[in-house]
């Protein structure tokens, strides 16, 4: 029996160079068989870098190729959909990288799509940044070691936007990334594998400071549409608050911080130090919570992937049900801020 799988890659940025590449490479009976980037130079180059046999001129023939088993996308949101649906209907296993779509639309049309296709493997690139703590916190929530959930915080801060004359980046870019705001998404995607509910409903305040900068390669201004800092409330049916902070304005140190704080005590992962502190209710001293090994998670989406195609194991970092979750998330957030922060239901 051949258990060879053949995986194409359509897209080849940083982290399909830095992690998919060499995580399927490092996989027995995994061939990585053809790449698609976004000039054929690109694709050239990728393909000597990583001994790629074959190129092809657009991804329309790397998902239609009889000798593709699975596709790896790592294009831009804005090419997600229509290629993940695309893949399915041609039979091909998925792993598509974050965020799952550009909106709410697209990202339903995709979880039909991996529906009709039951025997395929759909899967979402997980956001990693929390793997070493996340069976910890979940266990410390699950447990009642923090008690009743009151406050959840998740701040990420940077200087990215800070000057009016820097170019436009994909990122803020509606058409290439959509909905899509920031890190928003990949915060909330992690949250929600904590507490394993959503708010009932969001408040959404934000601010473009500049309104049009470069595009380069267009070589024109253009009009930015996707906001450079956003303040965001929300509630939980138990009661509990909801609040993020995204911005790419502040200067100096960058934030990266996730607290949840409980009516016998608080956690606080500092993403920065990569470390989780506990301290009871009412106190002023931390406590750093030392990860066991047992309980450490690490990078494994390609593995996943893989064994989730060989041995049919169920997809958990990231099944399209729970890419739709946060996607209907990001959908409320924007809908609150275009309607002058209108508070929104889930």
């Amino acid at each position: 029996m051949n258990n060879q799988i053949r995986v194409g890659f359509i897209g080849a940025g940083a982290n399909t160079r830095s992690r998919h590449l060499p995580g399927f490479q490092e996989i027995d009976d995994v061939v990585c068989s053809m790449v698609c980037n976004r000039s054929r130079e690109s694709s050239e180059k990728v393909a000597k870098e990583f001994n790629i046999p074959r190129i092809a001129e657009t991804w329309q023939d790397v998902v239609n190729d009889p000798g593709i088993d699975a596709i790896c996308i790592g294009t831009w949101p804005y090419l997600h959909a229509k290629i993940t649906n695309a893949a399915l209907a041609a039979n091909k296993h998925v792993l598509t990288e974050a965020r799952m779509a550009r909106n709410l639309a697209e990202a339903e049309s995709m979880l039909v799509a991996s529906q009709a296709k039951p025997n395929l493997v759909a899967q979402i690139v997980p956001g990693p940044m929390t793997f070493e703590f996340d069976a910890t916190i979940t266990e410390f929530i699950s447990n009642g070691d923090i008690g009743e959930l009151r406050e959840l915080y998740v701040t990420d801060t940077g200087c990215q936007f800070a000057l009016s004359d820097s170019p436009i980046t994909w990122r803020q870019n509606l058409e290439l990334s959509g909905r899509n705001i920031m890190s928003m998404g990949i915060y909330h995607e992690i949250i929600h594998r904590w507490i394993n509910e959503e708010p009932v409903w969001v408040i959404a305040d934000a601010e473009i400071f500049t309104t049009e900068r470069d595009d380069v390669e267009k070589k024109e201004k253009v009009s930015v549409n996707i906001p450079d800092c956003i303040s965001i409330l929300g509630r939980y049916m138990s009661g509990a608050r909801m609040i993020y902070q995204f911005s790419g304005i502040e200067s100096g140190q960058s934030r990266a911080e996730i607290r949840l704080n409980g009516s016998k005590a608080s956690l606080r992962l500092d993403l920065k130090e990569s470390a989780l502190y506990r301290a009871d209710s009412g106190s002023e001293e931390e406590e750093r919570i030392e990860i066991p090994s047992d309980k450490r998670g690490s990078w494994q989406v390609e593995a996943d992937f893989i064994d989730s195609i060989r041995n049919g194991t169920a997809v958990k970092l990231t099944n399209f049900e729970l890419g739709l979750i946060y996607m209907r998330f990001t959908n409320a957030v924007y809908k609150s801020w275009s309607s002058q922060s209108e508070k929104i239901t889930l």
